[in-house]
């Protein structure tokens, strides 16, 4: 099998832990992809030296200049699109058009981030004072954390990374440890793509060790996370002791509204695919519908038999619908879940089951599962699960519906299907979330849109859009005398 190793200032280096982990097919655990560096502080301390070197010519290059780096960087991976979208496959288990999906919503926000180097927009105005010009200019924070998750391993990295460097920022990046040879081929296109040196370096190794090293080492000047809302939060306490930037985006408990005057076969569509595409393992994924008594039942049907067309299995079969869960300990999480979930008196609909016979035996499958009767404050209906289950709820009015979907500490998407759209507007204005759809699955945005939520699903922050502009750069307040 192949080894690889940390990029830092431009050369690949051995670890100085001398330690590795496998990185494994979640499809078939037997298939080891490559093994990679388990690095610790000292790897971290020195990537975080190598960008801090690189600071200050990268901060000096003018941004219309980054851009064009940036700008050949989207070209390669177009160029590359199909090979890295397999890889993807391989590595994180999801089907091969979500892979290609995964690869051009990169590009797109290379293009985006490119085109922001020409756009990069002070203010001028008028001082109180006599002979004063006023004038705000954005500038670099400096080095940047940033710690990445398994589930859209490059759209993910590029959502965070290209706004960092477009600013002017250097950076250390810790993928995820489950898909880290997504994260090696970005490396090779940031080379290919002429990147200076020291500007963009990756770190490889687990979250408590590595990725705690980055956020704790005090020559990072800002940390970007997505992941748990508890990873989340000791992280937030960490920069908030060192006084450092931090940008969250973290979990969600989506809720989906179908109301009785709603496109049934629309609306059954988009839950099934919300809720079990990528296995349910999307921080925007549906985990909560919330369905009219008034066609509850006739609603049920039509989802039963959408999701009856979600064929589990691997991500190379083109018939796949829903992908394999990406480790053992996230397969049994979610066991854990459907087992709880009928010990708590929940009602199973459909699925429920592990698949562990046949194609299924050297993976982690689990078929798209629905519960009813859900206790509205219990563990099924409260903690995000990342997998495949759904629960269904019986709402009478929109405004049960609305005070169900706000009944959780997250708030990332939320969506509502009705052909009134007096109905959706005002959902649009009583849902407690960063992102929200009419007539559309949850799902997250589009690149120069922002996205982000509110309560635990972040702390504020948006990627990616311009809104991200103001994570990776801070404003600076200019006067001039010429009085």
């Amino acid at each position: 099998m192949q080894k690889y190793m940390n990029l830092v200032n431009g050369k690949y280096v051995e670890p100085l832990t001398g330690k590795y982990f496998e990185d494994l097919n979640p499809a078939d655990n037997t298939d080891i992809i490559g093994i990679f560096p388990r690095s610790g502080s000292d790897d971290i301390k020195n990537a975080v030296r190598s960008a801090k070197e690189a600071f200050p010519a990268w901060r000096d290059l003018p941004p219309p200049k980054r851009g064009d780096l940036i700008y050949k960087l989207g070209e390669l991976l177009l160029k590359n699109q199909e090979k890295l979208a397999k890889i993807i496959v391989r590595e994180m288990g999801k089907t091969l058009p979500e892979s290609m999906g995964d690869i051009q919503s990169s590009a797109d926000v290379a293009y985006f981030a490119a085109g922001e180097g020409r756009r990069m927009y002070g203010q001028t105005t008028y001082s109180a004072q006599f002979r004063k010009w006023a004038i705000t200019k954005r500038v670099p924070v400096g080095v940047c954390g940033l710690i990445t998750a398994w589930n859209a391993p490059m759209a993910i990295i590029t959502w965070k990374l290209l706004p960092a460097v477009i600013c002017g920022n250097t950076v250390v990046l810790k993928p995820s440890e489950d898909t880290p040879l997504t994260a090696h081929m970005f490396g090779e296109l940031i080379k290919e793509a002429g990147f200076p040196d020291g500007v963009i370096n990756i770190i490889y190794g687990m979250g408590p060790e590595t990725g705690e090293a980055l956020v704790k080492e005090k020559d990072v000047d800002l940390i970007s996370f997505t992941g748990s809302t508890k990873v989340g939060r000791k992280i937030s306490e960490e920069c908030g002791r060192q006084m450092k930037k931090c940008s969250l985006e973290l979990g969600g408990k989506n809720g989906l509204v179908v109301m009785d005057d709603a496109d049934l076969n629309a609306a059954a569509d988009a839950v099934a695919r919300g809720a079990f595409s990528t296995a349910g393992q999307r921080c925007a994924s549906t985990s909560r519908a919330f369905i009219h008594e008034e066609i509850y039942d006739d609603f049920l049907k039509l989802l039963i038999e959408e999701t009856k067309k979600m064929k589990v299995g691997v991500g190379t079969d083109p018939n796949t619908k829903v992908c394999p869960i990406i480790n053992k300990k996230q397969f049994t999480d979610i066991m854990g879940y459907i087992k709880g979930a009928k010990k708590d008196g929940a009602t199973l609909l459909y699925g429920g089951n592990a698949l562990t016979e046949g194609e299924f035996s050297k993976g982690y499958f689990i078929e798209p599962t629905i519960f009813e009767n859900v206790d509205l404050y219990s563990k099924l209906a409260q903690e995000e699960i990342f997998g495949p289950v759904l629960a269904v709820f019986k709402i009478n009015s929109l405004a049960e519906a609305i005070e169900k979907v706000n009944s959780v500490k997250y708030g990332l998407t939320a969506s509502i299907f009705t052909s009134n759209m007096r109905n959706g507007l005002i959902a649009m204005e009583k849902f407690e979330v960063g992102c929200c759809y009419v007539n559309a699955p949850t799902f997250g945005s589009e690149p120069h849109m922002p996205f982000g939520g509110v309560k635990d699903s972040g702390n504020g922050q948006r990627e990616p859009g311009t809104q991200s502009l103001d994570v990776f750069s801070e404003w600076k307040t200019i006067y001039l005398n010429y009085s």
